[in-house]
């Protein structure tokens, strides 16, 4: 299995079909009918998390050369696309896509799991990915997360000044 089917199978997958499931089952969930509107925003937050997902992971491949997973991390830094306004858009997008399933399946225990997810990741990334990247990355990467947000995007793109090597990655 090459990586990256292995990173998307036991991440992403995990995270919006095994979790989200065992969820509902524990739960005791039901399908019933629901509103229009909540399933447009729905549907609207899927496409929106599977673009930025599926764009997210073509950065990772062609631009870092490697995917997400911690056994095949990227070995160049990225900050193209929507690395320019939040330094976590792969986490961004799986929360798009929770907060989706959430809405159209009428399951409020899914916008709970969101909730928990992003507690989870918001301990996870100060306290181990970001110490990573500081070593993989060093100055670079110090630099890029004085000027990008964690979570909430900027409204401008962050682009580092002409001439400094960061720029040409």
């Amino acid at each position: 299995m090459s990586g990256w089917c292995k990173a998307v199978v036991l991440l992403p997958c995990n995270a919006l079909i095994t979790l989200p499931a065992l969820v509902l089952w524990l739960t005791g969930w039901r399908l019933t009918r629901n509103d229009p509107a909540l399933l447009a925003v729905g549907g609207a937050l899927l496409v929106a998390g599977l673009a930025l997902a599926a764009w997210t992971m073509w950065l990772f491949d062609r631009v870092g050369k490697g995917t997400a997973a911690p056994w095949q991390p990227p070995r160049q830094l990225v900050i193209r696309g929507p690395y320019r306004h939040v330094r976590n858009p792969m986490i961004v997008s799986v929360l798009l896509m929770a907060l989706a399933e959430a809405l159209l399946l009428n399951a409020w225990s899914l916008a709970a799991y969101a909730a928990v997810f992003w507690a989870v990741n918001t301990v996870y990334f100060p306290l181990v990915e970001e110490k990573k990247l500081l070593q993989r990355f060093g100055d670079d990467y110090a630099r890029y997360r004085r000027h990008v947000p964690r979570w909430l995007p900027r409204l401008t793109p962050w682009a580092p000044p002409p001439g400094d090597e960061i720029a040409k990655s």
